[in-house]
């Protein structure tokens, strides 16, 4: 078994520490990413971890370190509805962070929204940002998708990562980047969401989870029967794959398999 298949496990004492933990970890990949390359690609996630770690991030003094105009953001899924719905990941990543830092516009990829250019056709929205991952694409990166220096998602209680849930059209999908979500069962049910080839394109993969309501998809989702029944399985990264929890989401892990340390 490779690095890249192998997850390592940071357990940390509460959903607080985690988030301020893990705002340090990231601040930290970004700018060793922009010493060595100039540059750096994140693809952020939603839900109350991932609003969690960019609130921590703004309120880091370290957050200066980045040079933020530097900085490709990229989103895993998103909800289907209008641009300025305060459901949408990309309007919670703004109220958290993104208005509060030099970001370059040019340079924060948003899924498409409901009211633009692609209205009710959500395949062609998610045809639209597959075309723009590939038109950013290059060296060291996988031929469709950007080489994302780390690709965060959030576990959801049934195990899903992104916008692909267990047993679902999407998370079978062996050959688009980018995936329609029809009938999703959280609402709302129409989505976009990175598939699991363009997740694993990502030199690190990062998953967060915290809290007893986790605690079951975690455990499920390291000692599962497969992706299709537990997308968490299925999100690795070619160089590392990071489970960042607190004890609450790790409480049910085998301490066989994963001992927290």
């Amino acid at each position: 078994m490779t690095a890249a298949t192998t997850p390592q496990l940071v357990v940390h004492r509460d959903k607080e520490l985690m988030a301020q933990a893990t705002a340090a970890r990231l601040i930290t990949r970004i700018v060793d990413a922009q010493a060595a390359r100039g540059t750096a690609s994140v693809v952020l996630t939603g839900g109350r971890n991932g609003n969690a770690l960019l609130a921590a991030i703004a309120a880091s003094p370290a957050r200066d370190a980045v040079d933020w105009a530097r900085l490709d953001l990229w989103w895993g899924d998103e909800r289907y509805v209008p641009s300025d719905d305060p459901e949408r990941n990309a309007v919670q990543a703004r109220r958290e962070l993104l208005d509060a830092v030099p970001v370059d516009p040019a340079r924060v990829h948003e899924m498409p929204a409901s009211d633009g250019e692609h209205g009710s056709d959500v395949e062609a929205a998610a045809a639209r940002y597959a075309q723009e991952l590939a038109r950013s694409a290059g060296p060291g990166g996988h031929a469709d998708v950007p080489a994302f220096d780390v690709l965060l998602l959030g576990v959801g209680p049934d195990t899903h990562v992104a916008s692909l849930f267990p047993e679902h059209p999407g998370v079978r999908e062996s050959e688009l980047t980018v995936v329609a979500v029809h009938g999703a069962p959280k609402p709302p049910p129409t989505r976009i969401s990175l598939t699991l080839p363009a997740i694993r394109a990502a030199r690190e993969v990062w998953l967060l989870a915290a809290g007893e309501d986790k605690a079951d998809a975690v455990a499920m989702a390291l000692t599962s029967p497969g992706e299709v029944q537990a997308p968490a399985s299925g999100a690795r990264g070619l160089s590392r794959t990071l489970w960042l929890l607190d004890r609450a989401a790790a409480s049910k892990i085998p301490t066989g398999l994963y001992p927290p340390s």
